[in-house]
Formats: structure tokens, C-alpha cells, sequence
């Protein structure tokens, strides 16, 4: 995690801390259990599951870090793959309390970064929120306010119902996180077509599981037919090489445990692991994006064996592949050593 990841992160932190005063615990936990029963539910909705204030709360404290936590990967593993490209707008599509917009600050609030053509990045960027359920927009709206964090506190936070009839305004990032699952099959057909006219890159982030990872397919499937280019986390916009029913690709994010997350899970461990499958893809076919070119992802979490790594890949040319590095290579095993779940393969050296 780089200093400005870990700013935002504290700054985040430090606006949810005080947001369930006043709510008993055991209140919070009620809440929190019923929109898990939601979450995990296989009908959609009609409406929005954030209901009034302490349903929101809890939803905040509960799911805004672990949603944070996943959408900053993602948005990582984008500018990872276009490193002098930077969003001067961002809509958030069904953002609720604004996860995705205190994601992009953590990823671009300090990585300008110096274009082929020498002008510097940091460009401020104007940001719009758009959810159906009044009571997020306000939250997130609230949470946003006394944080130093430019993107969120300059947010414009509107409402609009998240469907198939749902015209946007065009924006350099268009975030989608969480949201798929709540629509109909058409609904969520129509909208990520609108995300792929709209946006100059759309990223995607639902949960990692089987279904998850099959809503993401579907809509890279449909961000390719639009034009777009799959830049993560797939190394290539040809067919997933995953065989459906078999397996599903999905990644992890490390999320600090809240007290809340605790009393709700009955867990000691300080962090839980939050599983999330992603789709980033660019409309534009420029060298920002060519400059450092992935030729692979490791899509398992490494194991590391007495002198060797065994690293699972997704690849441009050989599809899925295990491949060991060992300790007599040197440079390229103590890079297989620090390599992450979800990285790009092999390491930029230079």
C-alpha cells in the first residue's frame, strides 16, 4: 500500500469511526445481518436495499471498507496498465456512500507521473455519484464533508434509478462496484451498455464468487463488443480461458476488521480477506496504455515451496499456466517471492 493508498484509507477509517454513535450494537448488528441476507440473495430487487439511516450506517461501517479495499485494486491494476493516463472525471455508478470515488483518490491523489510528452498528471477531477436510495447519497454526502480528500468532498452525489432507462453523462472513469447483482438480467445488459458509451474506461467490480464471476464475463463479453479493451485483469481481450462450471477467476483484498465486523462475524483476527472479480477496459488505443504491456496475471495466491514459487497465470498466449520460478534464477525468484495475488507477470525490472 503507497502513502497516498494508506491516507485516503486513514481518512476513511476516521469518517466512518463515529458513524454508529448512538446505535446500539446490537441494533447495528441486526441491520447488518439482514442486508447480508440481501447481499447473498439470488432475486433482484425493485428498490433500493438501503432503507433509512441506520440501515446505511451499518451498511457503511460493515461493507464501505471492504468495497474500498476491492475497487482500489482494481483501479490499481488499471493504472498499472496505463501509467500516464489519468481520469479528469469519474461517474460512480450506484455508488451508495461514495466507496469507488475514495478509491480512485487513494490510486491517483499521488501518482502523477510525467506523460511521454513531459506535461506533469495530477489533474483535479470532478466526480458525480449517482444512486436510487437518498438516504447513501447523504451519507456518503456527511462522510465526504470534513475529509481532505478532494475527489469525495468535491463530489456531486444524485439521485437516479439504477436500470435499464438509465442515461449517463460521458466521463473519462465510469466505476460500476457491487451493483449488477441488485438488476434484472436486461436491466444489467442495458446498463453496462450505457457504461461502455459513456466511460473512456469502465471498471467493474462484483463479488468472487461463481455468479460473481459470471456477471463480469457477461459484461466483458459486452464491453468488447462495444469497442472497449480489456486491459485487467485479463492480459488479452480474446475468450476467458476458464472453462465455466469448472472454476471462476476472482481475486482478494486484505480489509482491517472494524469492531463492528468483529461483533457480526465473531472473529478475532484483526483483517478478513475480501474476494471480488473485476473487469477494467479502455476505449482509448493509445501508448499510455502500451507503455508497459502485461503478458500475464497470476490469477491463484503464490506458493511459495523450499526453492521455488509456483505461480498460477492467465496468459496472452498459452491461456491458464503454472509456472515455477526457482531459487537459481536469482532476480526473477526473489521477485516471484514478493509477487501478489492478482499482479501483473512478470515484474517491470527496469
Amino acid at each position: 500500500m503507497n502513502d497516498a493508498t494508506h491516507s485516503t484509507a486513514e481518512a476513511l477509517r476516521a469518517a466512518l469511526a463515529g458513524l454508529l454513535d448512538g446505535l446500539p450494537p446490537s441494533q447495528a448488528a441486526q441491520a447488518v445481518d439482514r442486508l447480508i441476507a440481501n447481499y447473498r440473495g439470488t432475486t433482484p430487487t425493485d428498490a433500493p436495499l438501503l432503507r433509512d439511516r441506520s440501515d446505511v450506517a451499518a451498511y457503511a461501517a460493515y461493507r464501505m471498507p471492504a468495497t474500498f479495499e476491492a475497487v482500489r485494486a482494481a483501479l490499481e491494476a488499471l493504472a498499472d496498465a496505463a501509467p500516464y493516463w489519468e481520469p479528469a472525471s469519474q461517474l460512480d455508478v450506484g455508488g451508495g456512500t461514495g466507496a469507488a470515488v475514495w478509491a480512485a483518490e487513494a490510486v491517483w491523489e499521488q501518482r502523477p507521473g510525467t506523460a511521454p510528452d513531459g506535461s506533469e498528471g495530477g489533474t483535479p477531477r470532478t466526480t458525480t455519484v449517482l444512486d436510487w436510495a437518498a438516504p447513501a447519497l447523504d451519507l456518503g454526502r456527511e462522510l465526504a464533508a470534513g475529509s481532505h480528500a478532494v475527489g469525495p468532498r468535491t463530489a456531486e452525489w444524485r439521485r437516479a434509478r439504477i436500470g435499464g432507462a438509465l442515461k449517463l453523462p460521458e466521463a473519462d472513469l465510469v466505476t460500476v462496484s457491487y451493483v449488477l447483482k441488485e438488476l434484472t438480467e436486461r436491466d444489467r445488459a442495458a446498463l453496462v451498455d450505457e457504461t461502455a458509451r459513456a466511460g473512456q474506461a469502465v471498471v467493474i467490480v462484483e463479488p468472487g464468487t461463481p455468479d460473481g464471476y459470471l456477471r463480469i464475463i457477461e459484461a466483458r463479453d459486452q464491453l468488447i463488443a462495444a469497442g472497449l479493451r480489456v486491459v485487467a485483469p485479463c492480459p488479452h481481450s480474446g475468450r476467458c480461458p476458464i472453462e465455466q462450471g469448472t472454476d471462476w477467476c476472482h481475486f482478494a483484498a486484505r480489509v482491517s476488521r472494524s469492531s463492528l465486523h468483529r461483533q457480526v462475524k465473531g472473529g478475532s483476527l484483526p483483517y478478513e480477506d475480501e474476494k471480488f472479480s473485476y473487469v477494467a477496459a479502455v476505449r482509448f488505443d493509445a501508448p499510455p496504455v502500451d507503455a508497459l504491456p502485461v503478458t500475464a496475471r497470476v490469477i491463484r495466491k503464490p506458493q511459495i515451496r523450499k526453492g521455488q514459487v509456483l505461480l498460477d497465470l492467465c496468459t496472452v498466449d498459452d491461456g491458464l499456466l503454472r509456472t515455477i520460478v526457482a531459487k537459481r534464477q536469482g532476480p526473477l525468484y526473489r521477485a516471484a517471492r514478493d509477487t501478489a495475488w492478482g499482479d501483473a507477470w512478470p515484474p517491470d525490472t527496469d
